[in-house]
């Protein structure tokens, strides 16, 4: 560990002249964060080759040329978290008859300004995603193509590969395409405000809330998206709660860690980019182009689910069922809401994680176990993911603009690339997270918390605590616990630097 890390440590202070009042949490935890992704094989630092051809592109790309349909007329917005500036998406929606309707999403065209191969496209191809820790963002491109030259600014003209979706009112999908536009996005809108809108709690966003056309197509989304929810949720896809403790800071100080609720505006957009990566994986099929499909497959671990059940009083079939595990899912909201969001915990940790494989036209994948899909690849966050930025690439191949820069035997090396890196990120993510759990916890030692089991297995019995939100390791009085369990602890020890929190039983 470097001498830096070493003394923020043991003063809570970074090096050089003192010029603060708090104790620098921040750039402790993103000191922690360099060294988890070097041990990871992940670069938090763009190489001087990367840096030197950023300086030679000073402007966004051209948005002229053949084959561009001028989509610039539309009510294009963006939604996204507040302090979102690398957009990747916007959506529009239009009302058709028989009540159908048309919705389209873009996607910032980055392929445009990174050229496979060179040293900007090297370090996203070794990183293969941004990595997100509690005090700094390590973007997978340098950040002003991502929140400037290659997204999807307000009232910015952008070049986008469109989806283009028609859904009735059953929330079949009876018409799509993919084409590539020039898109102009009308208004940078927030999941809080638009949630709250939506919900009726709140008022519309400021940006649009005196323009009837946007207030209508943003109805019109969310209609739509409710709807390709519901034939996913027919099919068995898993309506799962998580939990995921977003760091609060005072200035350079770590003072909480708050769960981040999932809301209305944030289910809309997971609808509309699951509708468009399924349209993304068919339409390259169709035109006889491998793709890089994303897939979870049937639980290994299933048998493991139904004893999770069995604990929980209920009852699973022997054979994996997304439809029946949904069905249990429902039914354990239902019954025990406070308990909910660790069962889902418990349950992603037994389905096991993604992974992306190569589809070859004619020949059959495993299909998404948890969206309910067969169809599936990841196309709408190019400027956040590697894997999204190479489907673009396939989608422009496929549209004529330009031969593909992989064959099938370096997609699949990818493939596996990706899946490795995407693990090692969000174990990156995990450790610092638990930094900084520990660092919020490092003078309560001693202290005793209420607590709920959230995994239990040979390799150790997992708790998790409410204030701050972090799980640690029950080191004894673990025998006989169960997940969901409610218990009393002591908190036995930290380490901050390798993320470790420790609790003993208290009774």
């Amino acid at each position: 560990m470097n001498e830096a890390l070493d003394l923020l440590l043991s003063t809570g202070r970074a090096n050089g002249p003192a010029v603060m009042t708090g104790p620098n949490h921040a750039q402790l935890l993103s000191d922690i964060a360099r060294q988890a992704m070097l041990e990871r094989h992940l670069q938090p630092e763009f190489s001087a080759a990367a840096l030197q051809a950023l300086e030679r592109l000073t402007q966004a790309a051209d948005p002229t040329g053949p084959g561009l349909q001028d989509l610039r007329r539309l009510s294009w917005v963006s939604i996204d978290n507040d302090d979102s500036r690398d957009l990747d998406q916007l959506s529009v929606a239009e009302a058709l008859d028989q009540d159908r309707v048309r919705v389209r999403v873009a996607i910032a065209d980055v392929d445009a300004l990174v050229r496979s191969g060179d040293a900007i496209d090297e370090h996203a191809r070794i990183n293969t995603t941004s990595v997100y820790t509690p005090a700094q963002v390590f973007p997978m491109l340098p950040p002003r193509l991502s929140t400037d030259l290659t997204s999807l600014g307000q009232s910015q003209t952008r070049i986008a590969l469109v989806v283009d979706m028609v859904v009735d009112a059953a929330g079949a999908l009876v018409g799509s395409d993919v084409y590539r536009a020039v898109v102009i996005n009308q208004a940078r809108l927030t999941y809080r405000r638009v949630s709250a809108w939506l919900a009726g709690s709140g008022t519309p966003p400021a940006r649009i809330s005196d323009q009837a056309a946007l207030l209508e197509q943003l109805r019109l989304q969310q209609q739509v998206a409710e709807r390709l929810r519901r034939v996913r949720q027919a099919n068995g896809a898993l309506r799962l709660a998580s939990i995921e403790p977003q760091a609060v800071f005072d200035g350079q100080t770590l003072r909480d860690l708050r769960p981040l609720d999932k809301n209305i505006a944030m289910e809309l957009i997971e609808d509309l980019m699951i509708a468009a990566n399924g349209v993304t994986a068919r339409f390259l099929s169709s035109r006889g182009i491998p793709s890089l499909r994303r897939v979870l497959r049937t639980p290994e671990r299933w048998d493991s689910i139904v004893s999770l059940a069995a604990q929980l009083g209920e009852s699973l079939q022997p054979e994996p069922s997304a439809l029946a595990l949904n069905a249990l899912l429902m039914q354990r909201q239902r019954s025990d809401p406070s308990g909910f969001p660790d069962l889902c915990l418990a349950v992603i940790k037994l389905l096991g994680r993604g992974e992306y494989v190569v589809e070859r036209p004619g020949t059959a994948v495993p299909g998404h176990f948890g969206l309910a899909v067969q169809d599936y690849t990841h196309a709408t966050a190019p400027n956040r993911r590697f894997p999204d930025l190479i489907t673009q690439r396939l989608l422009k191949a496929a549209l004529g603009v330009c031969p593909s820069p992989y064959g099938e035997a370096e997609l699949a090396a990818l493939a596996a690339h990706c899946t490795v890196q995407e693990d090692n990120a969000a174990k990156v993510e995990r450790r610092v997270a638990k930094s900084a759990a520990a660092l919020l916890l490092q003078d309560r030692v001693g202290e005793r918390f209420d607590a709920i089991v959230t995994g239990a297995a040979e390799k150790g019995t997992w708790v998790r605590i409410e204030a701050p939100m972090t799980e640690g390791r029950l080191m004894s009085g673990f025998e006989g616990m169960q997940v969901g369990d409610r218990l009393r602890v002591i908190l036995a020890s930290t380490d901050v630097a390798r993320g470790f929190i420790d609790f003993r039983r208290a009774d």
